[in-house]
């Protein structure tokens, strides 16, 4: 059964303004924990929001990744991924991760995710929503590691045609 929409587009705007306060004050203050505790409402409704088994799939992961990454950031945790795995690169949906941090995986993995949501989905307000989350993933992830921003946006660029 669809999800009411009579107050999605008011939710859905606020939640944008919500995400974009975040990723401003985080990109001000380099600080990504700023940037993710405000996506969290995103995501939630994200979830809330998905219907299909796949997108539901999708948006159940992207809400346990994201948990994650918040647990990541709060106690200061980071590992080399790819000096534990061994392996510089993980295919997520079709997609190339590189390996490296956790604390920066984590958010390309959200970044993945949110793609494959946007991609998947009919909702227009899934997809909005995927879009603010995945805005935001990259954001932290050029808060966190600028370097390796072009390597995590370019699958996503090759994937857009215009």
């Amino acid at each position: 059964m669809a999800k009411p929409t009579q107050y999605a587009t008011s939710i859905c705007l606020v939640l944008t303004v919500i995400a974009l306060a975040g990723m401003i004050i985080g990109l001000l203050k380099m600080n990504p924990l700023i940037t993710i505790i405000l996506l969290i409402p995103t995501v939630a409704y994200e979830v809330y929001r998905t219907e299909g088994k796949s997108t539901t799939l999708a948006s159940w992961l992207l809400l346990l990744v994201f948990a994650a990454i918040t647990v990541l950031f709060i106690f200061n945790i980071n590992y080399d991924l790819s000096a534990i795995l061994g392996i510089s690169n993980l295919n997520v949906g079709g997609y190339p991760v590189p390996l490296g941090e956790i604390r920066v995986v984590g958010p390309a993995i959200v970044a993945v995710l949110a793609a494959i949501l946007f991609f998947r989905t009919r909702g227009v307000y899934t997809k909005w929503l995927a879009v603010v989350i995945l805005v935001g993933s990259l954001v932290v992830i050029y808060i966190i590691a600028p370097a390796m921003f072009g390597d995590v946006l370019a699958p996503f660029l090759s994937r857009l045609r215009f």
